[in-house]
């Protein structure tokens, strides 16, 4: 498993709104800049996160984004699950049933499932709140 920019971006995306949240709205060209990442991109991938609701919009001069939930409210598996699709680490696993033909008789499915259950055990039990206090413990500009 590989995530790609979308995946990194939209978490540095969240990341960064749970940040600056100062009960304003935060524009995405202010996101970009602070990530250096193109402002097309984030628009892009902005609309995937307000179509699932993740975030809020506020059109107009001072408009922006907000997030719909406490930071503490969401996992950084949920982000990335959203814009990658499944963390799975082989085809047989993404869905709910497995419908290959080896699986009886497959000695790597054991590990393709442990390694599965280990990446989301982690995706799933941290949260965009853990990841803006280890940016408060770093004290410096975070890179994912």
């Amino acid at each position: 498993m590989k995530i790609s920019t979308k995946g990194r971006y939209a978490l540095r995306l969240m990341l960064d709104l749970a940040i600056y949240d100062k009960g304003e709205p935060v524009r995405i060209r202010d996101i970009a800049a602070r990530q250096e990442i193109s402002e097309k991109y984030l628009e892009q991938i902005i609309a995937i996160l307000n179509k699932a609701g993740f975030v809020r919009s506020i059109r107009g001069p001072q408009g922006g984004y907000y997030l719909m939930r406490a930071p503490k409210e969401y996992t950084v598996g949920m982000i990335l699950r959203l814009t990658e699709g499944s963390l799975a680490p082989v085809a047989c696993l993404e869905g709910e049933v497995n419908y290959c033909e080896r699986q009886e008789s497959c000695v790597t499915l054991r590990l393709w499932k442990m390694l599965d259950r280990a990446v989301s055990d982690v995706v799933d039990h941290i949260t965009l709140a853990d990841l803006v206090e280890w940016h408060e413990q770093k004290g410096t500009d975070y890179i994912i």
